[in-house]
């Protein structure tokens, strides 16, 4: 099987004045389809940075990232954008929703840039919601939601253009731990469904429900292996739920 994403020799320079930061030294690893993996590190690790050129919002200043067979590297803007817009889902710690558009309608969103017509796009829209358990909540805007449902409909809105990837960054980081708890039995299933997920977390509670944990210290990878004390969300132990 080959990997859906392939990183070589990844680094990241900032120059600020006459600071040269050094957030990626150089990172090398594959992740393949149907992976779980948290990426978790300390603050200044580099794990964010990382993050965002896996996403492609950011290109890296040597090195080489291979998304599904291309090479995302060198790309330019526009190209990154239609990358990120067919091959990405975001799903992230706020929501980033459009307040005065209802749920269905911020899921659809991403169909627009595709041009995919109205009809098919509103269809489409509500198979997703249906699937994240809010198909009674379609046309309830954000602030008529719970931060658990706002959170449902960013998965949703992730997932609508079928995405190779869905990477998720601190995506239980603004809710309450019960709420938390239901958000990562959605990524179970989602991952059950054959989804390649990829979590940017700092909490060890969630980076547990991954099935793979690589930990970057100082713009390296110190870590990378296989979770063998996976924690389920329906799991009764669950120590979310002892808080």
């Amino acid at each position: 099987m080959d990997p859906v994403i392939s990183t070589k020799e990844l680094k990241k320079v900032y120059i600020l004045g006459p600071t040269r930061v050094e957030a990626l030294k150089s990172i090398t690893m594959d992740i393949y389809p149907n992976e779980y993996v948290a990426l978790m590190g300390p603050s200044g690790s580099g794990k964010s940075t990382l993050m965002n050129l896996l996403g492609c919002l950011d290109t890296p200043t040597s090195g080489e990232y291979w998304l599904n067979h291309t090479n995302v590297s060198t790309m330019t803007d526009n190209e990154l954008a239609a990358v990120r817009n067919h091959e990405i889902g975001f799903v992230f710690q706020t929501f980033n929703l459009l307040p005065r558009l209802s749920a269905l309608e911020n899921v659809a969103l991403p169909l627009i840039y595709g041009g995919v017509s109205r009809s098919k796009r509103m269809d489409r829209a509500k198979e997703v919601l249906d699937s994240v358990g809010l198909g009674d909540r379609v046309h309830h805007k954000p602030n008529e939601l719970s931060g658990g449902q706002r959170q449902r409909v960013a998965i949703a809105r992730a997932l609508v253009n079928n995405p190779s990837i869905l990477l998720a960054d601190e995506p239980t980081g603004n809710l309450d731990t019960k709420t938390s708890v239901e958000i990562m039995g959605i990524f179970e299933k989602l991952h059950e469904a054959g989804n390649t997920i990829i979590i940017v977390t700092h909490e060890p509670e969630i980076s547990a429900h991954a099935h793979r944990i690589v930990r970057l210290r100082d713009g390296l990878i110190e870590t990378d292996y296989k979770n063998e004390s996976i924690i389920k969300a329906d799991d009764p132990a669950h120590r979310y739920l002892e808080q």
